[in-house]
């Protein structure tokens, strides 16, 4: 079935169609919300940083879909797993520093760890099935 859907993806480009695709458009989204209020030296730092890192995830979700077979869009979701770790990371950084108060902070986790566990169980099926 997930072969099927890869090439369905592949042949007509439809990233929007992927629920993981919409999650990580909604927590960049989310990222570049919460971002808003960091301190204005943080705008070429940390801010920047975060939303680079989530616009990364979503932008590689789309660019695998739209590149040539399975183990192509496989290579891309990893790519967009390391990029939502480092938005984590940053995440955590970010309430560590106080620039990122505790309901935002949860917030973002809360986006990030069930997409992660999409992104991670959609890259398996695709390398199973290969």
């Amino acid at each position: 079935m997930l072969a099927f859907v890869a090439s369905y993806l592949h042949a007509m480009g439809s990233f929007r169609k992927l629920r993981v695709w919409r999650e990580a458009h909604a927590l960049a989204i989310l990222t570049y919300k919460t971002t808003a209020v960091y301190p204005k030296t943080e705008m070429y730092g940390l801010t920047s940083q975060m939303r680079r890192a989530a616009v990364s995830v979503m932008s590689n979700i789309a660019e695998g879909c739209g590149r040539n077979g399975d183990r192509e869009l496989a290579r891309f979701l990893n790519i967009a797993l390391g990029s939502l770790t480092e938005l984590e990371s940053l995440t955590l950084l970010s309430k560590s520093l106080g620039m990122c108060d505790q309901i935002s902070s949860k917030e973002m986790i809360s986006a990030i760890q069930p997409l992660s566990k999409m992104l991670a169980r959609l890259r398996w099926s695709l390398q199973t099935n290969s």
